[in-house]
């Protein structure tokens, strides 16, 4: 059975460029859809978030302003308290270690800007789990998180790989815009990572070697899949 560390933010606020707060978490249906699927395929997933901090839901990812129906935010909703023991004792980074695991995952949101981004415990795993040739997933403004990972010299782990993230297209037509802190996609590209975009709101879904990214929420069956896929490789 394959085990996988499901890496969720833990922050419930993002300072936005105009100095204001915004209130944020992790988008449900990223969370729901990836966790079920790899569930359902009989792996074990383990729920860790910086300092073993509740993750809080965006209210958004869970309402028609976030562009969600109301039936696919119910189904969001019932999968999440379905697992609510499991959020509410998450595994704190810190103590974690891709030693006992086979693979992270990384869901996003826009949270994962406030704190995965810069997280030392979420590089060091990523850093031990591509030296160990493990598969890292991320997905959204989840891979805002690969970010945390720098090699000795400082340089970005990741860079020349090819990935795929939240675009700038995406953030300007129904994120935050001009107001969000930075965008992701430029972000990632002034690394070094090499960008394959799909159309804006489209099931992307980008695999470079034991790296597997999804490009939006409309991308989470699509890397959950591809995780799978990876796995019994």
């Amino acid at each position: 059975m394959s085990k996988i560390l499901m890496v969720i933010s833990a922050a419930t606020s993002l300072k936005l460029a105009d100095g204001s707060t915004h209130p944020t978490g992790y988008w449900a249906e990223e969370v729901a859809a990836s966790h079920k699927i790899l569930k359902a395929a009989g792996a074990d997933v383990d729920i860790a978030t910086p300092a073993g901090a509740r993750p809080t839901v965006d209210a958004l990812s869970l309402s028609d302003q976030g562009g969600v129906s109301e039936g696919d935010a119910e189904k969001f909703r019932s999968y999440l308290d379905g697992i609510a023991d499991e959020l509410a004792t998450p595994l704190a980074l810190s103590e974690a270690t891709m030693d006992d695991y086979d693979a992270i995952y990384i869901p996003g949101g826009h949270a994962p800007m406030a704190d995965l981004a810069q997280d030392a415990d979420l590089g060091r795993l990523l850093n031990e789990a591509d030296a160990q040739g493990k598969t890292v997933a991320a997905l959204c403004h989840g891979v805002v998180g690969l970010l945390s990972a720098t090699k000795d010299d400082g340089g970005f782990t990741f860079a020349g790989r090819a990935l795929t993230s939240f675009t700038d297209e995406e953030e300007n037509q129904g994120g935050l815009g001009e107001n969000s802190p930075f965008l992701v996609e430029t972000r990632l590209r002034d690394q070094g990572a090499v960008l394959q975009t799909g159309p804006a709101w489209s099931n992307t879904v980008v695999v470079d070697g034991n790296l597997i990214t999804g490009q939006n929420p409309q991308s989470s069956t699509g890397a959950a899949e591809a995780v799978l896929k990876a796995l019994a490789a």
